[in-house]
């Protein structure tokens, strides 16, 4: 069962991947999509039992991968349910609803807190997202950036702390 979830967490970060790469479609069909095949994964993690160290060097990175490439989709696909109407908007640079370099912050933002929780210290989450808080402070002026900014970050980091739970099943 553990070559099983492996294979479904792999198979977690190439569909994130590959519909980062695709653009545009049905976000939240594409978030659920995501979810199920994570929650595929941790269902044979549990189901297997202990991994071997292989098999746990192998989830760590495939669960970093999984955690970077699907969180983009994930919170894309949330932040549309909240508010299917603002998500397709376009806005320019001076655009205050428009938090820019978002996908890329996110990026980090889901490995960092990956990173954190495999290294065993869940304290991390408190110091990357108090970064991320205040590295955004001056554009939160705007209660749709705000909104926006919180439901993001909120799915992100669930994401990447699903994707780590699964390394930690593993471990046993």
């Amino acid at each position: 069962m553990n070559v099983l979830a492996l294979v479904l967490l792999g198979l977690t970060g190439a569909a994130g991947l590959a519909f980062a790469l695709a653009g545009r479609g049905a976000p939240q069909g594409r978030a659920a999509a995501m979810a199920v095949l994570l929650a595929a994964a941790a269902a044979s993690a549990w189901a297997g039992g202990d991994a071997t160290d292989t098999e746990l060097g192998l989830a760590t990175v495939l669960a970093v991968l999984a955690s970077v490439a699907g969180g983009g989709p994930v919170a894309i696909g949330v932040l549309h349910a909240a508010d299917p109407a603002a998500v397709g908007v376009g806005g320019g640079a001076q655009d205050p609803d428009i938090l820019r370099g978002g996908a890329w912050i996110g990026v980090l933002e889901r490995a960092a807190l990956t990173g954190t929780l495999l290294a065993g210290w869940p304290e991390g989450l408190a110091v990357v997202l108090a970064v991320k808080g205040l590295g955004r402070f001056a554009e939160l002026r705007s209660p749709a950036a705000a909104e926006r900014f919180i439901v993001g970050t909120l799915a992100s980091a669930l994401w990447a702390a699903a994707c780590a739970g699964l390394v930690l099943l593993l471990r046993g």
